[in-house]
């Protein structure tokens, strides 16, 4: 009987990572897909029968791509504009999760927390008509500290809300601790309550970083100058009425990838913890 137990177990396991396999192997194949693509010459990407594996490494697509109008300003635009949108959302979220934690039951933080989630359920295709009526007639368009502003903004409700979660995790005994010990209240958080949460503010700051890189719309809508445009705008415009040019459009593809590829290679731990520790229920 524990023979067949056993048997039953190890048949559970081996299927079990049979559907893991299967899953990672749907996940993975677009992405090496495109790699292979990207480093393929251009006159195989096009042949029939269709070659899997390049008979030579070409880097022709790469070379386009760098030569390609300004895809390091698009580059360095997506990456500034990401960086200051994530880190100045990630401040707001912090200090607006703090007060719905610590004031959990005001009526006022009740109806802010209830305002958050409700903008979780707005369609953003909703906002984007007033919002550039609004900014062309203030003159606010074409503008790259105005996008990083409204990239921010977009991230604090969801921010907030996972920082509250995180918060009260946290005693406040010890930031009672820290007050008594001299602290003032900003000094507690910042040197006090942040390094215990630090594994939720990676994850924050690495959804946000994410969500504002892949973003295109917004940056259609709101950037005409050449040389302002975002990566997303620049891949997009690889697509033409003469058709998709797939050796510089996956060379682009993997280049726009490593930005976020980095963050989640270095932060994998962080994001993991922050994700765990903050799905609790309140």
């Amino acid at each position: 009987m524990n023979r067949i137990s056993s048997i039953k177990i190890l048949l559970a396991r081996i299927g079990r990572r049979a559907v893991l396999f299967l899953f990672l192997g749907f996940a993975v194949f677009p992405l090496g897909w495109i790699i292979i693509t990207s480093l393929k010459p251009s006159q195989e990407i096009y042949s029939f029968p269709l070659r899997y594996i390049p008979s030579k490494i070409s880097i022709e697509g790469y070379k386009k791509l760098l030569g390609f109008a300004h895809f390091g300003v698009y580059f360095a635009n997506s990456l500034g504009i990401s960086l200051l949108a994530s880190l100045g959302g990630l401040i707001a979220s912090v200090l607006g999760g703090f007060a719905l934690s610590r004031l959990r039951f005001s009526r006022v933080m009740q109806g802010v927390l209830l305002g958050f989630y409700f903008t979780q359920m707005v369609p953003s295709f909703l906002l984007m008509a007033p919002l550039f009526f609004s900014l062309s007639k203030l003159g606010l368009t074409n503008n790259r500290m105005v996008l990083a502003i409204i990239y921010g903004t977009t991230t604090v409700a969801f921010g907030a809300i996972m920082a509250k979660s995180f918060f009260d995790r946290i005693p406040p005994s010890i930031e009672e601790a820290a007050l008594i010990d001299g602290c003032g209240p900003i000094t507690a958080l910042f040197q006090v309550i942040l390094p215990i949460s630090l594994p939720g503010l990676i994850s924050i700051f690495s959804f946000s970083f994410v969500n504002i890189w892949n973003e295109l719309f917004l940056a259609v809508m709101l950037m005409s100058s050449d040389t302002k445009l975002t990566v997303p705008v620049a891949l997009n415009s690889f697509i033409s009425k003469a058709g998709v040019s797939w050796d510089v459009m996956s060379a682009g593809i993997v280049v726009a990838l490593m930005p976020t590829m980095i963050i989640f290679a270095f932060g994998q731990k962080y994001i993991v913890a922050g994700l765990t520790e903050g799905g609790v229920k309140e």
